[in-house]
């Protein structure tokens, strides 16, 4: 029972499109406050925000002050394109700009979306928690070479839906180059299948993932909640003025 919850996002329809990270709930987002400005909050000596990274308690990765009166949430896919087009456009100056002000705290929560999405997430947090955020922006990134590799060999593409259940996540990885990505940047290979085998893992991912998905309404990605409330916005264009009216200016 507890290996069949585990690979219940392994059993869906696999896609060799974008994934579809759906943004129908940008119109739901409630009001955020106004505020004054807030001085910025300088790091300990001899650290910076920016590579200060800690896990939360709901399952996130905060990276930044965790202490900052400004707290972003992302729910993010490692699949959606969306998301990919977040990370190139603004996350970097999110970082470089907000979060290392220490006004601004960043907590990643890492979205199953599809099948491709669960081996995703079992290689990035395979290592130290630390790595987490820099391998996930590293990934989108990277994110357009998983869809070519899936898109090279159609038919083993679909042949991984006929594995056994405890073998799609390596099937997914290896097919769509994810294993070696992560092998690139310190995830070693028996590490990575290691990770890839852990079901009682991925049973709690996907049980965080529902209840997720039911306590914060998540339809689609990326979803960002602000000091607390869902933005309905899903672009850095949009996002950038709500943190500077939220006091981060």
């Amino acid at each position: 029972m507890k290996l069949a919850r585990a690979l219940l996002l392994a059993t869906l329809p696999l896609t060799l499109g974008l994934a579809a990270c759906d943004k129908k709930d940008a119109a739901a987002g409630g009001e955020i406050a106004s505020a004054e400005p807030i001085a910025k909050v300088p790091a300990p000596a001899g650290q910076s925000w920016t590579e200060t990274f800690s896990v939360t308690p709901e399952g996130g990765y905060l990276m930044g002050n965790p202490n900052a009166p400004i707290k972003l949430i992302e729910f993010g896919a490692l699949s959606c394109s969306h998301c990919a087009e977040f990370s190139e456009k603004g996350f970097p100056k999110l970082r470089d700009e907000y979060i290392a002000s220490g006004r601004v705290s960043y907590e990643l929560r890492l979205f199953l979306l599809n099948a491709l999405d669960m081996p995703a997430v079992l290689l990035a947090t395979c290592g130290a928690p630390e790595a987490v955020i820099p391998l996930s922006e590293q990934f989108w990134a990277w994110q357009p070479n998983m869809f070519t590799n899936l898109q090279k060999d159609e038919a083993a593409f679909q042949q991984i839906q006929n594995l056994p259940a405890d073998k799609r996540f390596a099937g997914i990885a290896q097919l769509g180059g994810m294993s070696e990505f992560f092998a690139s940047r310190g995830i070693a290979a028996a590490q990575g299948s290691s990770c890839l085998a852990d079901s009682a893992k991925a049973t709690k991912l996907a049980t965080t993932n529902e209840q997720w998905s039911k306590e914060f309404d998540i339809t689609g990605t990326p979803t960002f909640f602000l000091n607390g409330s869902k933005t309905g916005v899903a672009s850095w264009q949009e996002l950038e003025p709500l943190l500077q009216k939220a006091g981060a200016r």
